[in-house]
């Protein structure tokens, strides 16, 4: 682990160096590179983890985009557009790879066509990625990355400054960040009647970044959280773990992380000592191969989602929804999240190109100008780069599969 992080901060911070001299240090949303010519011909990419068992929902999020472009042609006020996937994943890995996602960027900054990428889905990559971009003035417009301190302060000592060494914001997103799906999660365990919970996470950006958030939401909810631990993702099981979560009259795990890293195992662990602990997770887990890697044991599990489920959409998100289904089958959770960055990528270009011309600088200032009415609803973007929606679900696995079970407004707290 600590050789593989010693490489990626290296080669991060080549990279960024790559890209500085690539670009040059003029235009790119009012303090990064990119060329100040107008563009006839664009690119829009995406970065996500294609190779693993995330691979049923990314693809929906590439098929996603594809379809977003296809539905204005292929063009944006007359500029051409077209698309390129990127996979940050490897297989040795079975999820995002640090170095991967670095190399892809590099390479998508140095691409004066690009004027931006949807993505990342994972959190840690887009600490890898945002520098990168920032330097080049590239723009980022996530569907799933939902670290807290990516874009506002409540993460690691730094954040999310350190991610913008320009001084200007190039990295949006979507989703709601992980500061409002604990409080959601925190307000479903106080509807249960939780008073003891336990805490474990992945150790990962986005797992440890939900657990801590959680831990505080959940006391400010009068739940006592009587322990808090990082597990092992490459363990076997987490038998010996057990003793420690059911000794001290835990009634809830809430668990910061993803499938791919031994979510489903520690939940069989914990049902083999207990049926009546509450399972609690975030959006990570909320796929289909948890359920698969569960197995009989995931029922019962729960998982909070920053934003609404497919099958609750309405108006435009319904008709999304079936036209989707109709060319590629159900789509997953984010798959609609993908649609819609896509779609204020696709407006604002197409802003630029009315105008002045298209150029990465441009493009970003426009993203901030973000005002949507799209599968997910009416929203903007906020300054720091976070959206307006202010809906999560709760959701539950019944007959192995995940099924709607809640929605929680954070109203006030969201943006």
């Amino acid at each position: 682990m600590r050789s593989t992080v010693i490489r990626g901060s290296v080669t991060v911070a080549v990279l960024a160096l790559a890209a500085l001299v690539a670009t040059g240090c003029g235009g790119g949303g009012g303090g990064g590179g990119g060329s100040d010519k107008p563009l006839k011909e664009v690119v829009v990419a995406s970065d996500l983890p294609l190779t693993g068992s995330a691979r049923a929902q990314t693809e929906s999020m590439v098929q996603a985009v594809q379809m977003a472009i296809d539905e204005t042609n292929g063009k944006a006020g007359g500029v051409k557009v077209t698309y390129r996937s990127m996979d940050d994943a490897t297989a040795q890995a079975g999820k995002w790879d640090e170095a991967k996602c670095a190399d892809n960027m590099n390479e998508l900054a140095q691409d004066p066509k690009v004027v931006a990428v949807i993505g990342p889905m994972n959190s840690g990559c887009a600490q890898v990625q945002i520098k990168t971009a920032n330097t080049a003035g590239l723009a980022m417009v996530s569907p799933a990355a939902t670290a807290v301190g990516l874009t506002k302060a409540g993460g690691d000592p730094g954040e999310p400054d350190k991610y913008y060494p320009n001084g200007t914001r190039n990295f949006l997103r979507v989703a709601l960040a992980d500061d409002l799906q604990a409080k959601a999660a925190a307000k479903w365990a106080a509807d249960l009647g939780v008073k003891k919970a336990f805490v474990l996470h992945d150790k990962e950006t986005y797992g440890k970044g939900l657990a801590d958030q959680f831990q505080g939401a959940a006391e400010d909810a009068g739940i006592e959280v009587v322990g808090i631990e990082g597990i092992d993702p490459q363990a076997s099981n987490y038998r010996a773990l057990v003793p420690k979560i059911t000794g001290k009259g835990t009634e809830l795990v809430f668990f910061g992380g993803i499938t791919q890293n031994n979510a489903g195992q520690i939940l069989k662990d914990i049902r083999a000592a207990s049926k009546s602990i509450y399972f609690l997770g975030p959006d990570g887990i909320f796929e289909d191969a948890f359920v698969e890697s569960a197995g009989d044991s995931g029922d019962g599990a729960m998982a909070t989602f920053g934003g609404i489920p497919p099958e609750k959409l309405e108006g435009k998100g319904k008709e999304f929804v079936t036209r989707f289904t109709k060319a590629h089958g159900a789509p997953q959770a984010y798959t609609a999240y993908a649609y819609d960055s896509a779609g204020i990528a696709l407006e604002a270009i197409k802003r630029c190109a009315d105008g002045k011309g298209v150029t990465r600088k441009c493009v970003l200032a426009e993203l901030f100008k973000t005002d949507h009415d799209g599968a997910l609803g009416q929203f903007k973007m906020t300054d720091t780069g976070d959206s307006t929606l202010s809906v999560l679900s709760g959701v539950k696995v019944k007959g192995g599969k995940w099924a709607f079970d809640r929605t929680i407004d954070v109203g006030s707290d969201a943006g």
